[in-house]
């Protein structure tokens, strides 16, 4: 009700964006106050033809409850944030990059399958097949404290669609997940430590084919950070998101330096992500997803690569709290 408050525009909106996190987590809370009640007052009437009706209040009641359990998994300080997400292919051509599409349909398909909205900022399409990049950014409940769970790489083994002799080959995609902070945050970029190329986006041809240079290419100079975005109307737009991302990326690449070296600090081996394969795909000669970090598996491949990855999900972030996978 403050007579300025919407003077600063970009203050309010965070401010009305932290009020409906909020809200909706109040209300939780509101309902199990309002299920006890109804609970309570049916255990005090003490008729027995009222069980059933009881059952079921304290069935919901245990559901709720599980649900608040599971939310208290997510305890890291940007979880409820919305995430940016990268898929790069591996060495391996045109079988790596046909690979990293499966993936991003498999990560899309999971987020629709929870109302997330995904848009896709910058693709870098396959030579053949596939995709050689992607860059995206889905927004939802605790988006980035799921899919936190998806950074590494992800290895595929299975007879190649792209091999005439039809042999079984090995190929690995990197997934990269970062919280997008870049409004909440200050980071000071120097313009001197830029280098801004100019292109032409990508399209379908046709009359729809770019005359004009409106994609971006950001390389942050001192860390080698490269950031691209074609996917807006505009080179202004282009260059909005671009920095945006970027300012995420280096957020998040102070955050993990600091937490390499408290993890240096406790005696513990810190483990580069490339290299070190977080989930297996095996299509043949049998059909297994096995997570490394938590050894969580499943017969079920195709549902996984349609997006069923929510037990995958919960193992690792169970096992990160130290309780039971």
């Amino acid at each position: 009700m403050a007579p300025d408050f919407w003077q600063d525009s970009a203050a309010a909106q965070e401010t009305m964006r932290q009020l409906t996190r909020l809200r909706r987590q109040v209300a939780i809370w509101e309902k199990i106050g309002d299920q006890l009640a109804d609970a309570q007052e049916l255990a005090a009437l003490g008729d027995d033809s009222l069980y059933e009706e009881l059952a079921h209040e304290v069935e919901a009641l245990t559901k709720t409850v599980h649900e608040l359990e599971f939310r208290a998994l997510f305890s890291g300080p940007y979880d409820d944030e919305p995430a940016i997400l990268a898929i790069h292919a591996g060495a391996g051509g045109t079988e790596a990059q046909d690979w990293a599409q499966m993936l991003q349909r498999m990560i899309i398909r999971w987020a629709e399958s929870r109302g997330f909205k995904v848009e896709i900022l910058d693709q870098s399409p396959g030579d053949e097949a596939g995709i050689k990049s992607t860059l995206m950014s889905i927004e939802g409940d605790y988006a980035y404290g799921w899919l936190k769970s998806e950074r590494g790489v992800h290895r595929l083994v299975r007879i190649s669609p792209y091999d005439a002799s039809s042999r079984r080959h090995t190929s690995f995609a990197k997934v990269e997940a970062w919280p997008d902070v870049a409004e909440e945050i200050e980071i000071e970029i120097d313009e001197k430590d830029l280098n801004i190329d100019r292109f032409r986006a990508s399209g379908a041809g046709g009359q729809h084919v770019q005359k004009n240079e409106t994609a971006v290419r950001i390389t942050h100079l001192p860390t080698g950070i490269v950031v691209s975005c074609q996917n807006q109307r505009s080179l202004t737009q282009n260059l909005e998101v671009a920095m945006k991302i970027l300012k995420s990326r280096l957020f998040d690449l102070e955050r993990r330096k600091q937490e390499a070296e408290m993890t240096a600090l406790k005696g513990e081996d810190v483990n580069a992500e490339w290299g070190n394969q977080i989930r297996s795909y095996v299509l043949h000669p049998y059909k297994m997803v096995k997570d490394h970090r938590t050894d969580h598996e499943t017969g079920n491949t195709q549902a996984v690569l349609d997006g069923r990855l929510d037990d995958f999900m919960e193992a690792y972030l169970r096992q990160r709290v130290g309780q039971p996978v």
